[in-house]
């Protein structure tokens, strides 16, 4: 596979909040994920579904609320200086492998669709991220 991405990408997150907002859409999570996100917020799984999460198909995605005309991630907590995740040490793989998901790394034009329409400000920003660490995120979702 000739990966166009072969000399790594840079990217930092500058905890803008907006891989965490927008259309309506969904933050996937498991079995295993679910229990760790129930135990940290000190809730039974049947709670923690009951409050926090939808049935898309077959699958669970974290609920969402309306702020500003946006669809937030439930967890997105804007009380502070900068958005944050409230469950950041256990959230979801989906949002651990950000902006490394297989549809934005399908090509260079994709990357900058994907950074444009979030916008993500850390996108071809910072660090230069080595081709390995992008291949396990991409390959974790």
């Amino acid at each position: 596979m000739n990966e166009w991405y072969a000399n790594g990408l840079k990217f930092s997150c500058t905890q803008c909040g907006n891989c965490c907002t927008g259309p309506p859409g969904a933050v996937w999570f498991n079995e295993a994920e679910g229990r760790a996100m129930a135990k940290k917020m000190g809730l039974s799984e049947e709670s923690f579904y009951e409050k926090f999460a939808r049935k898309l198909g077959t699958n669970w995605s974290l609920k969402e609320r309306i702020f500003e005309g946006k669809y937030d991630c439930i967890f997105l907590d804007r009380s502070g200086k900068l958005p944050s995740c409230s469950l950041y040490e256990v959230r979801p793989t989906q949002c651990r492998t950000w902006p490394f998901w297989p549809e934005s790394l399908a090509s260079p034009e994709a990357w900058e669709r994907v950074k444009r329409e979030t916008p993500c400000e850390g996108m071809n920003q910072g660090k230069l991220i080595p081709i390995e660490e992008i291949r396990i995120q991409r390959d974790s979702k």
